[in-house]
């Protein structure tokens, strides 16, 4: 690690991270304490959250060395919550940190004890800074809850760690600050992971090498073959040949021919970069048919796409734990344990040719190829949001990169990722496209937090697996079926392991997956058929499982359902949005009132909406309760169960 950059415990066996003779100063041009509720809840949250077996990154805290004492450019909000928290639990700590020209500040954190006791007597209140005061009772409140596990939590602010980094000498800090605020660039955690990597290179040309492609690779937006900028396209066509769309070699040797000996323009952004004003970054566009001008927007920021990369390079070359009992990776994909998923596999993995901790070098080199393959992949066959024009509404794209024109006058554009047998025309692959889309987004609409997108990993290990195999050849027809059992395998586990004696009552705990899995069985079978009922249908983020028939009528209006109303039958996924005025209104009134969001809404809920009918004398919502929910239940099931092949 860099001698920049300092590992810090909270707590620890020799005191905690304010037991030091070096002073934290807060400048006055920082804006005052301004932590409330919310986010100091979620600091007490992330600690909670901390595994028994792992420390846990929190944030980084920007320094600049002056006179002897470190003055905070970036992160003395969180540096001053964690300084009252530790006051608050009774853990002793040197007056170390001090708020320039701001006596009240200084004042109040030199008699937190005191406020705590509320011994008003012993202090002047006008002396008091409200932000501060207002920080302690909120940290005060959550630590004393009758919930909190005291001891518990002691265990796991002891694996929390801050990393202190020192801005280089002679940096203009009004300035970076400025920048650091106004544009989020901010020294990340992948940051000191890219710093840490780059330090196992011993050869200078090499660490060179290994930056411009992190570089390249970091930049989420478009497409990565659009961020190697170099003299008449050089290092992009060394790496991605003349079309700009072949797959990247897998030889360290290839890289440094094609890179180190030519002029090439990193991505990436320098302090000394950012600080200069004419700073800009630059929008990475391309074109689709004609001359509509198209964005492209990652499903996933850079942070956890390295996390997909580490578990694809352990799956690639068999990575083990050194202790067999112990995984080498966690199956949650945890931004804020970046650096420790890193450090796990560096310091105790294993292969068949040794410990990684033994051959550092070569781990570098190699993660550095399958972080720039892994992207390559990931841009051309995991779905993205694209956005033509000026458009704010996007929609779900697999497009991969093209080149028209010839020599200098090359330009990219993006046409449909391939999907089809060699020699097969573009209708075909343009079904196979929507396909691939449709059961993408199936998923990605299932999984909303990036933490448990384990589709991703699982969809990128088999693109990679065997050298690339499966895109070499016609198995690239089988991507779809391969998304497909993963949602297979949800539902299957999930849904129909946990229901038991044939009854499917989940209620609103039922997966979402099952939802969506099921609306796109019944889309596919609909675009097979002659009718294309449902050829406008797209997924989006329903996010709220909702009873068709409602759990508590409006005001007694029409009879409660006590022994059915959590049937699968009965259920729909409906956006978050509408929920407060959908749920207790009775099936008709919803049909009638919601008829906009219906007819654009989930393939099961149309269908509801269409059995909801009277019959003879039975109104709609009593034969709905008493007769036409489990027809249609035992309808969707019968989908589910031949598509996961249960009896």
């Amino acid at each position: 690690m860099s001698k920049l950059v300092t590992e810090l415990h909270i707590i620890g066996e020799n005191g905690n991270m304010f037991d030091t003779d070096m002073e934290y100063i807060i400048p006055l041009y920082q804006r005052a304490y301004a932590w409330e509720d919310k986010q100091l809840t979620q600091l007490i949250e992330d600690i909670n959250d901390v595994a028994e077996d792992s420390n846990y990154y929190i944030g980084s805290l920007i320094v600049s060395k002056q006179f002897g004492r470190y003055e905070v450019v970036d992160g003395q909000q969180r540096l001053t919550s964690l300084y009252l928290l530790l006051n608050c639990l009774g853990i002793k700590t040197k007056p170390t940190l001090t708020f320039a020209c701001r006596e009240k500040s200084n004042y109040t954190l030199r008699n937190i004890e005191e406020l705590l006791l509320e011994n008003r007597s012993k202090i002047d209140m006008d002396r008091i800074e409200p932000g501060i005061q207002r920080g302690i009772r909120i940290l005060s409140h959550e630590l004393t809850k009758d919930h909190f596990d005291r001891e518990s939590f002691m265990e796991k602010l002891a694996k929390i760690i801050v990393y202190r980094i020192e801005v280089p000498e002679n940096t203009d800090l009004n300035r970076y600050y400025e920048i650091m605020n106004t544009r989020g660039e901010q020294l990340e955690q992948h940051d000191i992971l890219k710093a840490t990597l780059m330090s196992y290179l011993s050869d200078d040309s090499e660490k060179g090498l290994f930056a411009k492609i992190w570089d390249a690779c970091s930049d989420m937006t478009g497409y990565v073959q659009m961020h190697f900028i170099s003299k008449n396209n050089a290092v992009r066509e060394a790496i991605f040949g003349s079309e700009w769309n072949s797959m990247p070699p897998n030889s360290w040797q290839k890289y440094k021919k094609a890179i180190s000996g030519t002029t090439q323009e990193t991505t990436g952004h320098k302090i000394c970069d950012l600080i200069e004003k004419n700073f800009k970054v630059e929008d990475d566009e391309g074109y689709v048919d004609g001359d509509v001008r198209v964005r492209f927007e990652s499903v996933i920021e850079f942070p956890y796409f390295l996390l997909h990369t580490l578990k694809v390079y352990v799956s690639l070359y068999g990575v083990t734990h050194e202790i067999a009992t112990s995984k080498i990776v966690d199956e949650l994909l945890d931004d804020k344990k970046l650096l420790d998923a890193f450090n796990r596999v560096v310091s105790c993995g294993i292969t068949d040719t040794g410990r990684i901790a033994d051959s550092k070098e070569d781990f570098a080199r190699g993660f550095i190829i399958c972080l720039l393959r892994t992207r390559y992949l990931f841009d051309k066959y995991i779905i993205k949001r694209e956005y033509a024009n000026d458009s704010a509404d996007g929609e779900w794209s697999l497009k991969s990169l093209y080149v028209s024109g010839q020599q200098s006058k090359k330009k990219a554009y993006y046409g449909n990722s391939e999907f089809t047998r060699s020699g097969e025309c573009t209708r075909t692959n343009d079904w196979g496209t929507k396909t691939n889309i449709m059961m993408q987004s199936a998923l990605r609409v299932s999984y909303t937090s990036p933490k448990v997108m384990h589709w991703i990993t699982k969809l990128l290990i088999w693109l990679s697996e065997a050298d690339c195999k499966n895109i070499k050849n016609d198995a690239i027809t089988k991507f779809d079926k391969v998304a497909e059992n993963i949602a297979i395998d949800a539902v299957r586990e999930n849904f129909f392991q946990v229901c038991s004696n044939g009854v499917y009552a989940m209620g609103v705990n039922t997966p979402h997956i099952v939802f969506n899995y099921l609306d796109y069985l019944l889309w596919n079978d609909d675009r097979n058929g002659k009718k294309k009922k449902y050829s406008d249908f797209v997924f989006e983020f329903r996010n709220s499982v909702e009873h068709w028939y409602p759990q508590n009528p409006s005001e007694g209006t029409f009879e409660q359902w006590k022994d059915g109303v959590d049937q699968f039958g009965n259920l729909c996924i409906i956006q978050r949005n509408v929920n407060s005025k959908f749920s207790n209104m009775s099936p008709e009134a919803k049909k009638s009132t919601f008829k906009d969001m219906i007819v654009k809404g989930s393939i099961k809920l149309r269908i509801m909406s269409e059995l909801t009918e009277k019959n003879g004398d039975k109104p709609a919502s009593l034969y709905w309760k008493e007769r036409a929910y489990k027809a249609h239940e035992e309808e969707m099931l019968g989908h589910l169960k031949k598509a996961c092949n249960i009896e």
